[in-house]
């Protein structure tokens, strides 16, 4: 396996708590190269810190806790810069990443400070912005944007420095359904087409049903670890934490729960309708 972020007994607090209380606490987590994984959680759960420290904007505050990234220590201060451009952080608010007055100027921020010369920042910029499916917003300003037009320019900011891994940190949680949807539908074809890690952080249980694997984090710790189907037949666990669950495995838990015979290892709509006519079936046998 081909781990390209590992996390080792990592803890973290804030310097400033009134209670030295762990937000992450000895917590073990290995990334594997391509993947793509989600951390859910409730809010205070710890996923936006952990999100932060995969990315080495925080260090871990234990002196054994190491975050590496291709076995690089974040906690180097020589190699800092180095880890950012391998592992690019996309925020909740796109407009705290957008710099700039124009699209395309904006997307140049990052190769320009990378001191590219100017025929290769072009070619960057416009590259990351047909990935996004922004090529044609290059001469706008953002602020006539919409909000996932706006979260896809930012994305394609990130995608201009050619980062390895993407950690995006809730970056649907402002926006409106078809604004979610457009993010989601780049994240993974950013993915599945151009193997880029990612690593996508949310409480919508919608954007974790095509992901290689979830992470459900509870307190600072991992309780749950494995595939959305794994993940999502364990509705008890996922209430008992304050998260929905999504509508089709409500449906199945239901159903099931009022004595029907129905397998309930399904996610999406078509899988859940098989599995409703599957046990139909049976029961008319």
């Amino acid at each position: 396996m081909d781990n390209q972020i590992e996390l080792k007994n990592v803890s973290f607090s804030y310097v400033n708590a009134e209670e030295n209380q762990n937000i992450i606490e000895n917590l073990n987590l290995n990334i594997e190269r391509g993947s793509f994984t989600v951390i859910l959680g409730h809010n205070g759960s710890g996923k936006s810190t952990l999100a932060k420290l995969i990315n080495g904007l925080y260090k871990p505050t234990n002196d054994d806790g190491a975050v590496l990234v291709d076995g690089v220590d974040t906690k180097n201060e020589k190699t800092e810069i180095d880890i950012r451009r391998k592992v690019g952080m996309v925020f909740q608010n796109p407009d705290n990443q957008l710099v700039a007055s124009i699209v395309e100027e904006d997307v140049a921020f990052g190769p320009e400070n990378l001191g590219l010369e100017p025929k290769k920042t072009r070619e960057r910029v416009d590259e990351a912005l047909k990935a996004v499916g922004m090529y044609e917003h290059r001469k706008s300003t953002p602020h006539h944007l919409s909000g996932g037009q706006k979260q896809r320019v930012a994305i394609a900011g990130i995608l201009a420095m050619r980062p390895e891994c993407l950690v995006l940190d809730e970056p649907t949680a402002m926006l409106d359904p078809k604004g979610r949807a457009e993010v989601i539908n780049i994240i993974t074809r950013l993915n599945r087409e151009s193997g880029i890690t990612v690593v996508l952080i949310t409480h919508f249980m919608e954007e974790a049903q095509d992901a290689d694997r979830i992470i459900l984090l509870s307190g600072g710790k991992i309780i749950g670890d494995g595939t959305p189907k794994k993940i999502f037949s364990d509705i008890k666990t996922l209430k008992d934490i304050g998260l929905d669950v999504p509508q089709t495995t409500e449906l199945l838990y239901e159903l099931k729960k009022n004595g029907m015979d129905v397998n309930t290892d399904a996610i999406s709509v078509e899988e859940t309708a098989d599995r409703i006519c599957a046990a139909l079936h049976l029961e008319e046998k």
